[in-house]
């Protein structure tokens, strides 16, 4: 569900990246931790499709919204704006009526009350997007359907309420105090790497990285069901694709074929992830030419199944992803580190 492009500064990214791959649903139910008042540790759910949803109270109608950091700006599906009494925007002149998205326009609406956990927000802008792409992909599995989702939670809440996202554990944690500058009570980095991450203008989230040894950026995406790369990125260093049945859908441009390639090794930040199946899809449209022909180039979307299976931690506060690398990466960096300790460092002087 990451958001593309957007003629709006400050609205810039919006795109739905539904991927069609029907993962199974996670049958463990997520505890809730509790914290100080000042913060709020909510449960999510992890969809078929890989989306963490989190419950929402839109206007005193119960809503799931899909957690998502590619997204700058929230978003409500366009068929739920009545259900939901999406206003338009009339007599606020500091808001567009509308704004474009991968060539074409859509509305901003004005949610009055949105209470997320135990954040309350009112007069919260929103962009009604056509979700329907994403219903397309949603299949019966053990007689169970697909869990609807009703809109998008974005960087708009989850930056001003320093949120912290947990993908393993399945947790979002928001301030309600915006004064409080401390720590996130409850959350560990312990054993985990640290990767800064840059934040656009437009509120999209960057972190350095590889691509089997070559300088890339990847998009800090919980709303992509699954890391994807650039075709043409993967075509540059030969990496042979496999074609599949698959297709990507995103808001007002038409569904790509997806392939898979094999990558060697896949770097974010210090954190380098060994013998990765991602997928690969034309990203043109998605994201900015400029920005996937830059030095070094946004190769691709860094997307859930891997925040997921390395612990992936966000913090919208400090503006730093965390990180697991893979096991026998970490074992055998002990290991080297021990026999340099014991065969290779000087005498001291």
């Amino acid at each position: 569900m990451s958001f593309g492009r957007s003629s709006t500064q400050g609205w810039l990214s919006i795109l739905f990246a539904a991927v069609v791959f029907g993962l199974p649903a996670t049958d463990a139910k997520p505890v809730a931790h509790r914290a100080p008042p000042e913060f709020d540790a909510i449960p999510l759910i992890r969809s078929r499709q890989n989306h963490l949803l989190v419950r929402a109270i839109i206007n005193g109608k119960p809503a799931w919204l899909g957690v998502d950091s590619g997204a700058p700006v929230s978003a409500i599906a366009l068929h739920r704006r009545d259900y939901f009494g999406v206003e338009g925007i009339s007599g606020n002149p500091a808001l567009p009526s509308r704004v474009q998205i991968n060539g074409a326009f859509n509305k901003v609406g004005i949610v009055r009350k949105m209470r997320v956990g135990g954040l309350e927000l009112a007069d919260e802008p929103v962009v009604l997007v056509d979700l329907s792409e994403s219903g397309k992909s949603q299949k019966k599995k053990r007689g169970m359907e697909e869990r609807t989702i009703d809109g998008i939670l974005g960087a708009d809440v989850l930056f001003p309420t320093k949120a912290v996202l947990d993908c393993r554990r399945r947790l979002l944690y928001l301030s309600t105090d915006p004064d409080f500058g401390g720590p996130m009570p409850g959350v560990s980095h312990r054993g985990f790497q640290a990767v800064p991450i840059e934040v656009s203008d437009g509120y999209n989230l960057y972190v350095a990285g590889a691509i089997n040894d070559r300088p890339a950026r990847l998009m800090v995406d919980t709303g992509s069901f699954a890391t994807l790369l650039h075709r043409s990125f993967v075509k540059q260093l030969r990496i042979p694709m496999e074609e599949t049945p698959f297709q990507s859908a995103a808001v007002n441009l038409k569904q790509r074929g997806i392939s898979v390639a094999h990558i060697r090794k896949l770097s974010v930040g210090s954190v380098d992830l060994t013998g990765k199946d991602v997928g690969v899809v034309d990203l043109e449209g998605l994201i900015y030419g400029r920005l996937l022909q830059g030095s070094p180039p946004v190769a691709g979307l860094l997307g859930g199944e891997i925040l997921n299976s390395h612990h992936g931690i966000i913090d919208f506060g400090t503006r730093t992803l965390y990180l697991k690398g893979d096991v026998t990466t970490v074992a055998a960096r002990v290991t080297a580190s021990s026999a340099v300790g014991r065969h290779a460092l000087p005498a001291a002087p």
